[in-house]
């Protein structure tokens, strides 16, 4: 049986239950009808009995003496007319007085199921004999004078099994044909159903694909984890359970209670796959597709493939604040350049007066900004890359104010220093390029930071060329950009997922010709 085809194997297993069913079937037809037949006979034996037991010349003969001549060819006669095996009249001493073998007559009667008639009572028995099982009907036979003078046995040996089915022979070979046919065909249709159901693959094959496919997904380096439309894992590969630091199996249970924070559900319900998303779920930082299982059109459930980015994360940060030092350290440097030339010149001059004035002038500007970012804005790289616009601002001849109230303390939840060198240094980057009009004066650029300990604040604001309308709406969308040259419009759009993943909340205002001002709000506590 481990080497017959899944197709033969459903449809002998499909027609040996047909087989058997008809087996029992007919035992139990054979049965009731058997019933049924025994409960005819009876009735006509009983009937038999009576039309004997009522003949006159029966019943006025049973006491006379040679009533056997008189009673047997009668009885005779009857029993060929009716079809039944024997009948046999006794007088009230059980004296035979008919029977069907002439040697008995005279003889006396001794079956025991005899004895209820010798007391008047009517009835049907069912005896086995020498010639087989018999049916007998008792009558008593009745004086004119209503006194029992006698009794009549009529009786008939019931047909074997074998006997009822020969005389069945065409209705049941119709019938057994017939079934088997449609048993045939119905298994045949079975099986080949189900066996496109299995996409026309042996157990042993689908079998193995499991194992394979089971084995490729746990040798992945990528984390993959699938749920079926009811929300229960189906696909916990050994990666995944790494980077979540899961131990337990998993299969089967709700992703909810195992990883609230997949976001993988909500494919279920949208039926939209979601390519390339930066995800927080639990310590981890990934890099995820999700995307929903389809069969046909209906969705199944959905998979959810993911890269481990919190080392690489980590990395970045650290080369984002190294970058921003950097860039701090090249302008500081061109402007030092600037001043020291300055200063070169002014003695060249011999205003040794004024260089000395302009040089006291620069260090008091220098100290309290880098004073002030030291002691209110507690994170290197942010203060890094403040100090590295304000010194870029006035290469481009604009004044970058920070108000001197601002404060920071923490990054929110979710978020990190790299997060917020993207969102400053991108809105730094649109304010320096919203000065179009190289004619204009007073260019200034004017950033808040204010922090508590339920929100983070960040506002940047210019007094550029403003932005139109028609501009605002499309601001956020990923590649649009009024500049019209290639690798740009991808600013605003990382603030905007950035921003989307802190749960924070991006606010601008604009006019055009008088400025534009950006403020970004995020929870200190996840909401």
């Amino acid at each position: 049986m481990k080497h017959i085809k899944i197709h033969w194997k459903i449809t002998l297993l499909s027609f040996g239950i047909v087989l058997f069913s008809m087996l029992i079937g007919g035992i139990i037809i054979i049965g009731g009808f058997i019933k049924i037949t025994e409960d005819e006979l009876s009735q006509r034996l009983l009937i038999t009995a009576r039309t004997v037991a009522e003949i006159p010349l029966i019943r006025d003969n049973v006491q006379a003496p040679g009533s056997s001549q008189t009673i047997e060819p009668i009885t005779r006669r009857i029993r060929i007319i009716n079809d039944v095996t024997y009948i046999i009249v006794m007088d009230m001493n059980r004296t035979r007085l008919s029977d069907p073998l002439p040697g008995r007559i005279g003889q006396s009667f001794l079956g025991r199921d005899a004895e209820p008639a010798f007391a008047e009572h009517s009835y049907v028995t069912k005896v086995k004999g020498e010639m087989g099982t018999a049916l007998r009907a008792y009558v008593p036979i009745m004086s004119a004078e209503h006194q029992q003078v006698g009794v009549v046995l009529v009786g008939h040996i019931l047909p074997g099994i074998d006997e009822i089915v020969f005389a069945q022979r065409e209705k049941i070979f119709i019938t057994l044909f017939l079934s088997l046919l449609f048993g045939i065909l119905g298994s045949g249709m079975l099986a080949a159903h189900m066996k496109k159901q299995m996409f026309d693959l042996e157990p042993h094959e689908i079998a193995r694909i499991l194992q394979e496919r089971t084995a490729a997904f746990h040798a992945m380096h990528e984390g993959v984890i699938a749920v079926d439309n009811l929300e229960r894992i189906t696909i916990f590969n050994d990666t995944a359970k790494r980077i979540f630091g899961i131990q337990d199996e998993v299969l089967g249970k709700p992703i909810r209670e195992v990883l609230p924070d997949t976001r993988l559900p909500e494919i279920l319900y949208s039926k939209q796959p979601i390519y390339n998303r930066e995800l927080h779920v639990g310590r981890a930082l990934i890099w995820s597709n999700r995307i929903p299982i389809k069969v046909g059109e209906k969705i199944v459930g959905a998979v959810a493939i993911f890269q481990d980015r919190t080392e690489v994360a980590r990395m970045a940060e650290e080369l984002t604040g190294v970058k921003a030092f950097v860039e701090a350290l090249r302008v500081q440097n061109h402007e030092h350049l600037n001043k020291l030339h300055t200063i070169a010149g002014l003695l060249q001059l011999d205003h040794k007066e004024q260089a000395l004035d302009y040089l006291f002038q620069i260090t008091e500007q220098q100290e309290e900004l880098t004073s002030f970012l030291k002691s209110r804005i507690q994170h290197e790289s942010i203060a890094g890359l403040l100090l590295s616009k304000v010194t870029r601002g006035k290469e481009l001849g604009i004044e970058v104010h920070i108000d001197r109230r601002s404060r920071w303390k923490q990054f929110p939840r979710l978020l990190d220093q790299h997060d917020f060198v993207l969102i400053l240094g991108n809105l730094f980057e649109n304010a320096f390029d919203s000065f179009t009009d190289p004619k204009q004066e007073n260019k200034q650029v004017y950033v808040s930071i204010e922090q508590d300990e339920t929100t983070l604040s960040i506002m940047v604001e210019d007094n550029g060329s403003g932005m139109t309308e028609e501009v605002q709406t499309r601001i956020l969308q990923k590649g649009f950009s009024t500049k019209g040259s290639a690798n740009r419009g991808f600013g605003l759009h990382l603030v905007h997922q950035i921003v989307e993943k802190g749960h924070g909340d991006l606010h601008w205002e604009s006019e055009p010709g008088i400025g534009t001002s950006f403020i970004v709000t995020f929870p200190m506590e996840r909401r």
